[in-house]
């Protein structure tokens, strides 16, 4: 069953301005591969596309011609030109010229270009003639909307939104698409007709993200466990070769993407660059271009330290399928039956899904921020550090909410099977590590641990005295 268009409100709202709008409009859109930026043009803008050609992984110059001159043919139904286009340019005149022929439209007539970066091969002159075909042709065309998609985002924004020749401020709009909030994805399953608790779908969603392509995988009528032995660890599941195909696909020569995504799953807390061009021994141009392109793709993050400098800015992996890959199922290559019933009561489970959990709180911050009734508050977030000195011992906090109303939040995160008791020895340690960051902050704001838990924790004395405030899963659910 293919899944109607879940969620998107913001994107699709966005579009239907776009095909409102007077003038000719340039969409750049783009994302982490297998987010869904294809199905979402497809699917909302269907009627209106009257030309669509995708770009070919490891394509010749020659073969993407052919295969947009098969586009071309079938659209104008073999009455225009005869001849293949030998070029770029020659290409984009072919189509300028169907398009100039198209009765006017009430809204625009829609060009889509997917996966555009295949198609800027070396030599091929592909951005020239692009530059050429928006300000000579589509420019003029307030009737059409050209939209330019692809999943490599730092060859989107580094050559498109951010171009410098010909195609410098060109771009008119732009879209980020981003993987399905646990929202989303709730509604998404419900639209497959899954029917799971929250603790359920956030089992599902540690595993594999809020990835659509890869969600569509999930079948009615199993529990979590056994779809992540199906999807991940089954000969014939999407995620168990997934891995393998991710970067490759996305980066010309992705084995320092796949070193840097490797070094950081071994430190999941994160690491500062320095850690990881000593990890993995990149050199520094390659390092600085890697690291933005994992960043612009959303397979890491980078975490600005608060009160500190930018140099002290931590790395951490959070693309939650890449971390699950790595920590069981690349380890467990011949898996069994109900291989990952048995995983889930080993040590390295309680440790991974700390971590999972963790960057999932970090991706619903907005939601986390609607929970504490500061939606409307200016705040900036981030992690915090403090190596020691001869006064103080050294504390790692890795989620703060500085808020603009003289509030500070240090975010503890527990993610259990049932309802979490504070322990003395864990009270404790929350009460040390505020007095390190109360006095090696030298912050004059009032500061508040905030527990961020799955089931509600058990009101006990210890967390009586420590936790100022409490958000559970079904909260980070909402919109």
């Amino acid at each position: 069953m293919t899944p109607n268009l879940i969620g998107r409100e913001k994107e699709k709202e966005k579009l239907d301005k776009i095909l409102q709008s007077k003038q000719a409009e340039f969409l750049a859109i783009y994302g982490r591969r297998r987010v869904g930026k294809t199905f979402l043009i497809r699917q909302h803008l269907q009627g209106r596309i009257v030309f669509e050609l995708a770009g070919t992984k490891e394509g010749t110059k020659e073969q993407q011609l052919l295969n947009f001159f098969g586009e071309y043919l079938r659209r104008t139904e073999r009455k225009q030109e005869t001849s293949a286009p030998q070029t770029w340019f020659q290409a984009f005149e072919y189509l300028a010229d169907y398009l100039s022929g198209l009765p006017q439209p009430e809204t625009k007539h829609v060009v889509f270009l997917d996966e555009m970066p295949w198609m800027d091969t070396p030599r091929s002159e592909f951005i020239p003639a692009l530059e050429f075909f928006w300000n000579q042709h589509i420019s003029k065309m307030s009737h059409v909307l050209l939209i330019a998609c692809g999943s490599a985002s730092s060859w989107i924004r580094k050559k498109l939104i951010n171009a410098r020749g010909g195609l410098y401020n060109r771009i008119t709009q732009r879209i980020k698409l981003m993987p399905f909030t646990l929202h989303e994805t709730a509604l998404f399953l419900q639209s497959l007709g899954v029917q799971l608790p929250p603790y359920q779908i956030l089992e599902l969603y540690m595993a594999m993200g809020g990835i659509p392509f890869y969600l569509k995988e999930v079948e009615r009528g199993k529990s979590a466990a056994q779809l992540i032995d199906d999807i991940c660890f089954s000969p014939q599941g999407l995620l168990r070769e997934e891995y393998n195909q991710l970067y490759h696909s996305l980066f010309r020569n992705a084995e320092h993407h796949i070193a840097i995504i490797e070094a950081l799953a071994a430190r999941p807390q994160g690491m500062a660059r320095k850690e990881i061009a000593a990890a993995t021994r990149i050199s520094e141009g390659p390092l600085t271009k890697t690291l933005e392109e994992l960043c612009e793709c959303d397979f890491t993050s980078i975490l600005l330290p608060l009160f500190k400098k930018k140099k002290d800015a931590v790395y951490k992996l959070t693309d939650l399928y890449s971390l699950f890959y790595l920590k069981f199922i690349q380890p467990n290559p011949g898996a069994g039956n109900r291989i990952w019933e048995q995983l889930s009561k080993q040590s390295a489970y309680a440790a991974w899904s700390g971590y999972a959990f963790e960057n999932i709180c970090l991706m619903h911050v907005n939601q986390i921020k609607s929970a504490l009734g500061i939606s409307g508050v200016y705040t900036r977030h981030g992690s915090w550090k403090f190596k020691g000195d001869d006064s103080l011992p050294g504390a790692q906090i890795d989620m703060i909410i500085d808020r603009a109303d003289q509030i500070i939040h240090l975010f503890e995160a527990k993610f259990t099977k049932e309802n979490y008791a504070l322990s003395k020895e864990a009270a404790a340690q929350l009460r040390l590590r505020k007095t390190i960051f109360k006095q090696a902050s030298q912050t004059k704001k009032a500061v508040f641990t905030t527990l961020l838990t799955t089931y509600p924790a058990l009101q006990n004395k210890y967390y009586l005295e420590e936790i100022d405030s409490e958000i559970t899963m079904e909260e980070l659910f909402d919109v």
